[in-house]
């Protein structure tokens, strides 16, 4: 199986589910995503492109990371058939690298490493510095899923435009999520 990184971020999003996220080696099974599109307003590419949002208007398949709340890093993947798609990656499943990431996060418990997109780059250490980065090339590698995910669907969450869009996708028993669904 492959990524394919044209499908629009509502089709996209789905299909990250389940597929292995790693960052110079430290990361895991990606759990949890949000899809945003260039004509939703909840997107940071719908005002159009910006110094902040330029990689959503780059090449699909690279990294758009931005801070949010002036403090949490966020890691999205653009996507699309055309320019201003992105997946924002809100949880993963720790799986390799965990002495790393309970360093960075100052935490044991495995469900709070990455149970939220702040989280997951802190204990990734994806910071601004891998904004526009291919998620194909070191320091990312993105595997695919070999099984088709059993998947959760609904509202977004965190954003007041187009909140009830239901974009966000989990994977269906995980303890991982940012959120219940």
């Amino acid at each position: 199986m492959y990524l394919d990184y044209s499908l629009p971020p509502e089709r996209f999003a789905p299909a990250l589910i389940g597929a292995v996220l790693t960052v110079d080696g430290v990361g895991g099974v990606i759990v949890e995503t949000e899809a945003y599109d260039a004509d939703d307003p909840a997107s940071h590419s719908y005002p159009g492109k910006t110094a902040r949002n330029a990689a959503m208007f780059g090449e699909v398949g690279c990294a758009y990371v931005y801070r949010i709340y002036g403090m949490h890093w966020c890691l999205n993947i653009v996507c699309g058939d055309r320019p201003g798609g992105a997946v924002l990656i809100r949880a993963i499943e720790p799986l390799a690298g965990i002495e790393t990431m309970i360093e960075r996060r100052g935490t044991q418990r495995l469900e709070l490493l990455c149970s939220g997109p702040g989280k997951l780059c802190q204990a990734l250490g994806v910071t601004r510095e891998h904004d526009g980065l291919p998620l194909g090339a070191p320091p990312f590698a993105l595997t695919p899923s070999r099984v088709p995910a059993k998947l959760l669907t609904g509202p977004r969450i965190g954003i007041t435009k187009a909140a009830e869009v239901p974009w966000r996708f989990g994977l269906a028993g995980t303890r991982f999520l940012s959120r219940r669904f």
